[in-house]
């Protein structure tokens, strides 16, 4: 059946409206990521759409296989993705991925991305364990978030912000990648795909109540991402959360390694009733840009004056 077959990807060295096609980066249900060069050897990262569940590329060719009943789905899913690119391409924020180009070709639609150097936060989590120090998960948070909140001033909602869609670049600036809006939309609008969400880091209303959603879905995914940050581990799946909650809260779990006031932020985040979540990225920011560091076995006056610009903050 065409759900269970693989795309193939462009071959190494295809010309793609100006662009040289080098390999291919990543696959997924979706997309398909290449790394390619512009005309003047410049390296750019470009997404294809190319959902398997709608379409089938064999060996030898480049314009994709719909099956007639898939068909409606595809085009729908193609401007989907395609006015995701367009409102993309006028997003300039030094956090979020750079939409250089969008266009047509080969009966689907291509973006054109800045290509990023560094690896991903998820790499980073199994490289150090869960062992991430504290102004760490602040630093790359709150920077993420200048983004985030550009990202929902217009009208915008990512979806499917996750530790492997967070790119650390090599000079430790986070980058926020490949939003899951228009895969959303189309599941919401198709009886074909299936909705595509990233299970730990998806909201509860991502599940059940899309019409729920909002700012506060984006935000329990940057609380369950900080969590993992934390435990090394994705956290239980909000959807198991409602049936049985069984994740232990960050303000319990790690309880003298980091600072309350941050912990107590994740678990305000990961809450699985939306409207007692921040509403807003800007509010999540102030929290995690204050200055409330660990102090391991503080004093009671350290306690006093951080419990006291608690208040006054």
């Amino acid at each position: 059946m065409l759900p269970q077959q693989i795309n193939q990807p462009l071959p190494s060295g295809f010309q793609l409206e100006g662009y040289r096609i080098d390999r291919q980066l990543s696959l997924g249900g979706f997309s398909i990521v290449y790394l390619a060069y512009d005309e003047e050897g410049v390296p750019v990262a470009i997404k294809e759409y190319l959902p398997h569940a709608l379409s089938l590329r064999t060996a030898g060719n480049v314009t994709p296989k719909i099956p007639e009943e898939h068909v409606a789905a595809f085009r729908h899913g193609m401007k989907c993705f395609f006015e995701e690119g367009r409102a993309l391409a006028h997003l300039n924020h030094p956090n979020v991925v750079r939409v250089l180009n969008f266009f047509r070709a080969n009966e689907t639609v291509y973006l054109v991305m800045q290509y990023e150097h560094g690896r991903t936060l998820q790499e980073h989590i199994k490289l150090h364990k869960g062992q991430l120090g504290e102004n760490f998960v602040r630093n790359v948070f709150a920077r993420l978030m200048n983004g985030l909140r550009e990202v929902h001033t217009r009208k915008l909602l990512h979806l499917d912000i996750k530790p492997s869609n967070i790119y650390l670049r090599n000079d430790g600036t986070p980058v926020l990648l490949d939003f899951g809006a228009a895969r959303q939309t189309m599941a919401a609008d198709s009886a074909v795909l299936k909705p595509m969400y990233t299970p730990g880091f998806a909201a509860p209303e991502q599940f059940h109540h899309r019409d729920e959603l909002g700012p506060w879905t984006d935000i329990y995914a940057i609380g369950a991402s900080i969590y993992a940050c934390l435990a090394g581990v994705t956290p239980q799946s909000s959807d198991l959360r409602l049936d049985r909650d069984t994740l232990v809260p960050a303000a319990k779990r790690w309880r003298k390694k980091y600072s309350q006031q941050l912990l107590e932020t994740i678990d305000c985040c990961m809450l699985l009733d939306h409207s007692v979540r921040p509403q807003s990225v800007f509010v999540l920011q102030r929290k995690l840009s204050e200055k409330h560091h660990v102090i391991p076995g503080g004093t009671i006056f350290g306690a006093i004056r951080r419990h006291l610009h608690d208040l006054i903050h």
